[in-house]
C-alpha cells in the first residue's frame, strides 16, 4: 500500500508539473483581434525584435487570412525575415505576395524590397571586398536584384521607389560588366582565348554603356589575334576605335612598328 501511495504521489507530481509546463507555454495571443495582433507585431518591428514580429504576423495570417491586415502582414513579414537575417524566407514571402496579389497598391514596394534583399545579399560580390577570386563568384543575386528593379521601373515608372531602383540598376550593370571582364582576363592568362572573346562579346551585348566595355573590346582584339581570326580582330578594333578614340590601350602602341594590342 505504501508503494502504491508513493507511486500515486509521483504521478500526481508529474501531472502537476505538466500542467505548469502547459500553462507556461499557453499562447497569450488567443482571442486577440486582427488589429491587436497587427499592432503588437508592428511594435515588435519598431523595437527590432524581428523574431517576435514574425511569429505574430504568422498568427495573424493563420487566424485572419482575409482582409487588409493579413495582406499587410504578408508584406511586413518579408521585411522582418530580411532584417532577421533570413533572406531566403524574405524572398519567398515577396514571391508569394506577388503571386497572390499582383494588383495590390503596394506591389511596387514588394518588387523594390525583393531587389533590395538580393542587392544586399551580394554586397561582397558587388563591392569586391571579399578575398575570394572574382572568377569563382556567382552573380546570381546581382542578376536577380537587377531583374526585380527592372520590373519595378518598367511597370511603375511613377513609383517613389523607382529613382533609387534606377541608381541601383546602374551600379549593378557596372558591377556585372566588371565581373565578366575580370573572368575574361582570367581566361586570357590561361590561354583560353575563345572563352575570353566570348566573355567580351557578352559584355558588349548586355552591358552596352558600362565603362568595362572598353576593356572588353581590348580583350576581344587580343583574343582574336591570338586565335588568328584576323577579320574578327579587325572588326573589334574598328568598333573600339570608333567608341573609344582616346583609349589608354592605344598609348603603348604609339610610334611603334608592332600593333598596339601586341604590346600589352
Amino acid at each position: 500500500m505504501r508503494s502504491v501511495a508513493v507511486l500515486l504521489c509521483l504521478v500526481g507530481a508529474l501531472l502537476l508539473s505538466g500542467c505548469g509546463l502547459f500553462s507556461e507555454q499557453k499562447d497569450e495571443t488567443i482571442g486577440w483581434s486582427a488589429n491587436k495582433l497587427y499592432s503588437e507585431a508592428k511594435s515588435a518591428m519598431d523595437e527590432h525584435t524581428f523574431d517576435k514580429a514574425i511569429k505574430l504576423y504568422e498568427r495573424l495570417e493563420a487566424r485572419y487570412p482575409y482582409g487588409r491586415y493579413a495582406q499587410q502582414a504578408q508584406i511586413d513579414i518579408a521585411y522582418a525575415y530580411w532584417k532577421y537575417n533570413e533572406p531566403e524566407n524574405a524572398l519567398a514571402a515577396c514571391d508569394r505576395f506577388i503571386k497572390l496579389h499582383p494588383d495590390h497598391p503596394s506591389i511596387d514596394y514588394v518588387y523594390y524590397l525583393k531587389g533590395l534583399i538580393n542587392f544586399n545579399e551580394d554586397l561582397g560580390f558587388l563591392g569586391y571586398i571579399s578575398m575570394q577570386d572574382q572568377t569563382e563568384r556567382d552573380p546570381k543575386s546581382a542578376n536577380e536584384a537587377f531583374d526585380a528593379f527592372k520590373e519595378l521601373v518598367q511597370r511603375f515608372p511613377e513609383s517613389k521607389y523607382t529613382p533609387d531602383a534606377v541608381e541601383r540598376m546602374n551600379y549593378l550593370v557596372n558591377a556585372l560588366a566588371s565581373h565578366e571582364v575580370h573572368v575574361a582576363r582570367y581566361y586570357m592568362r590561361r590561354g583560353a582565348y575563345l572563352a575570353a572573346a566570348n566573355r567580351g562579346q557578352f559584355v558588349l551585348k548586355n552591358y552596352i554603356n558600362a565603362p568595362a566595355t572598353e576593356e572588353a573590346l581590348f580583350i576581344m582584339v587580343k583574343a582574336y589575334d591570338n586565335l588568328g581570326m584576323t577579320d574578327l580582330r579587325d572588326d573589334a578594333e574598328r568598333v573600339m576605335r570608333k567608341n573609344f578614340p582616346n583609349s589608354v590601350y592605344y598609348a603603348r602602341g604609339l610610334e611603334r612598328k608592332e600593333p598596339w594590342w601586341k604590346l600589352w
